[in-house]
């Protein structure tokens, strides 16, 4: 079957390690568009954070957003949401103090008040970066929990690869687990990793699968790129999934096409190959 959706994730897939666009990746997705593809872009990234991207596509976007949380428009027009409880953010607040200055809250607002946190140091050499293309959506409240007036889209936490993972482990072991799904980001070359802690019916395979659905797409004609673990559901929910060149170890124990890595444009190479049936680059 023809590919009619295709599914981007952003960081480390669409855009290469210098988080630039690559021209041939902007000019396949264009020409996808045009044949008529639906083409999704499929992040971590909270809206207004993955805007500045999508407008530099210069095409028609499906924005699937904060992990499968949200899908909107370019727009701004919300089609789908699953927020999480605010007792169950509060809970997983109280659970994870050790980690209290890794933490954030996510709420789906206009423009100010959009991440609340505890500890905001600008001079972090991790999270610098963040916080400054952030600055105005940022706020910070302590104690963090008292932000919860409303539920949240997400409870976020991002530090070094090992205290992500000692992070993990103690959400994954915590009684209520069941009460939330985990988003995990790593990456092992900058010695950094987000945790995204959210509505349990959420991932990016299952807004994925719910989007087609709607859409009245069978899944043989959705292509999925990442290259991440919070890539996994969607790559497994598409007829086509492809791992960038760059991934995780993770994705390429799972047999899928494997494409250039993401400062080779792997991105327009997998369109060309498998949504318009140009190219050989991908195996």
């Amino acid at each position: 079957m023809a590919v009619r959706l295709i599914a981007i994730d952003i960081d480390g897939t669409l855009l290469d390690s210098q988080w630039k666009l690559p021209e041939a990746n902007r000019a396949a997705i264009v020409e996808a568009t045009r044949r008529g593809i639906e083409v999704a872009l499929v992040t971590g990234r909270r809206y207004d954070f993955a805007m500045p991207v999508a407008r530099r596509l210069e095409c028609p976007l499906t924005m699937i957003i904060n992990n499968g949380a949200l899908i909107r428009s370019q727009d701004g027009r919300t089609h789908l949401r699953h927020l999480l409880p605010r007792d169950t953010a509060r809970r997983v607040l109280d659970a994870t103090r050790t980690w209290r200055d890794a933490a954030a809250v996510v709420f789906d607002r206009q423009r100010e008040n959009q991440i609340i946190l505890e500890s905001l140091n600008w001079d972090d050499p991790i999270r610098q970066s963040y916080y400054t293309r952030n600055r105005e959506y940022l706020a910070q409240v302590v104690p963090l929990e008292t932000c919860l007036t409303e539920d949240p889209i997400q409870v976020m936490f991002s530090s070094s690869v090992e205290r992500m993972r000692q992070t993990e482990a103690a959400l994954r072991a915590a009684m209520f687990a069941a009460e939330y799904a985990l988003a995990v980001t790593v990456y092992e070359s900058r010695d950094f990793s987000m945790i995204d802690v959210i509505n349990p019916v959420c991932s990016k395979g299952a807004a994925l699968a719910e989007w087609a659905g709607l859409r009245g797409l069978a899944r043989e004609e959705v292509m999925a790129i990442g290259d991440n673990h919070n890539d996994v559901e969607m790559l497994s929910f598409a007829g086509r999934p492809v791992v960038m060149g760059n991934s995780v170890p993770e994705l390429k124990s799972f047999g899928w096409h494997e494409t250039l890595s993401n400062d080779d444009a792997g991105v327009a190479a997998a369109i060309a190959h498998f949504a318009f049936e140009e190219a050989p680059e991908c195996a």
